[in-house]
């Protein structure tokens, strides 16, 4: 059964025969053992309207207050029906004040739950009148066990009431930092391969053209063979200037129609591209800045791929950021390694010496996700993680597949002053 009048239909139902069972085994076998005498009559009568009590909770969210009413009406019956030197009452009034502790304010639920503790003893009192020995009494008694239990349900009502809309909050505030943050991530995802996009086709028309302009040039001055040689360029040349052309489809279409822009307004696309021999300013930079930094480099250095070139200063150029920004006042180590089989680079950053100014405490929180997606794009295994001694550091391994380092590598260090 699905539907909330639906759902409710089969807790009075429940409840119902709960109620009937109860009934019938106190009537046949708690009374007698207690001494209660109950004419057949007017057990029957009892274990009708407990029932008919016990049915109208099939009301309690449709019509909740009129749930209730009927309730406490049936329980005064109830009340009147049974002998005075006990007491019935079932799970409906409990119910029935439970709901409406979570349907309704806090305020608002009490005094309905106190009104039906008053209206119950108040239609016990006229219904038991000249019958009870002592109606004062038995009038407050009968007020005190109404408000217990009317006012009990009530309230452990609007606690549950009060938790669900607290985890819903929880919930929805969960859900909203949770796409906020799937939001940032992929702007600056975005961001970052249109940047990496326009280095892509930076580098590669730098070198394409290139050989476009070379291979003209061998077209022209060379003379052994002309016709082979011409027709070998000019095939060449056909095939640079179309592989030209696709690549800087491919990369506007990675690119969009985003246009990065200076401070000044102007665009950046014919900006020179720095790749690892830009190190040295790039850490030149870093130093005027403020930052203690120490370069560390080893092996002799070849050449490693043009986008991976500009990879990997771009991810040092970014630690240096991250660690002006975050950690202000740590020294930095850079370690530049030029292995038999692989380039690794390792930025690491001791503890801050100071607090981070406030918008670096709130900003940022991307600069992993930018380097992790140029990593992935020129094949490098990428880590990054806190330090043992409370500092950070990223690591970057590039596989070249060469062997081409000898054996005796040396190494080099610089601190306080410009690598060399």
């Amino acid at each position: 059964m699905t539907g909330r009048f639906a759902r409710d239909c089969l807790l009075a139902a429940g409840v119902t025969v709960a109620t009937f069972a109860t009934l019938a085994t106190f009537l046949r076998f708690a009374a007698p053992v207690e001494g209660l005498s109950v004419d057949p009559a007017r057990a029957r009568v009892l274990v009708a309207v407990a029932c008919v009590q016990a049915l109208v909770l099939c009301l309690r969210r449709v019509r909740p207050r009129l749930c209730l009413g009927l309730v406490v009406g049936l329980q005064v019956v109830v009340t009147a029906v049974v002998p005075s030197e006990a007491t019935v009452r079932g799970a409906a009034p409990l119910v029935a004040a439970y709901t409406v502790g979570t349907l309704f304010p806090a305020r608002t639920a009490l005094l309905l739950a106190g009104a039906a503790a008053v209206a119950e003893a108040s239609g016990v009192i006229a219904v038991t009148v000249g019958v009870a020995p002592d109606i004062l009494v038995a009038g407050l008694g009968h007020l005190a066990s109404g408000a217990l239990s009317y006012l009990g349900a009530t309230f452990v009502g609007s606690y549950v009431a009060t938790h669900r809309r607290y985890l819903e909050l929880v919930r929805v505030r969960a859900e909203d930092a949770l796409r906020a943050h799937r939001d940032k991530v992929r702007v600056a995802i975005g961001a970052e391969r249109a940047r990496m996009a326009r280095e892509l086709h930076d580098v590669a028309a730098h070198h394409l053209s290139g050989m476009v302009v070379q291979a003209a040039a061998v077209e022209r001055l060379i003379d052994r063979d002309p016709a082979a040689a011409k027709a070998g360029v000019a095939w060449i040349r056909g095939q640079g200037k179309e592989t030209l052309d696709n690549l800087r489809l491919v990369v506007g279409v990675l690119r969009g129609r985003s246009v990065d822009r200076d401070s000044a307004g102007h665009d950046d696309d014919n900006a020179p591209v720095p790749g690892l021999v830009s190190l040295d300013d790039l850490v030149r930079t870093a130093r005027d800045l403020g930052t203690s930094v120490e370069f560390v480099g080893e092996g002799p250095r070849r050449e490693v791929s043009p986008i991976a070139d500009v990879a990997l200063y771009r991810m040092v150029q970014e630690c240096l950021s991250n660690a002006r920004q975050h950690a202000p006042g740590a020294p930095v180590r850079v370690e530049l390694r030029f292995l038999p089989r692989e380039v690794a680079l390792r930025v690491s950053n001791e503890p801050a010496t100071r607090a981070p100014e406030p918008a670096a405490r709130t900003g940022g929180g991307v600069g992993l996700v930018g380097m992790r997606e140029r990593a992935q794009l020129i094949g490098a295994q990428f880590e990054a993680g806190p330090t043992p001694t409370g500092g950070w550091s990223v690591t970057v391994t590039l596989p070249t597949g060469r062997d081409d380092a000898p054996a005796g590598s040396t190494a080099t260090a610089t601190k306080g002053e410009d690598p060399a």
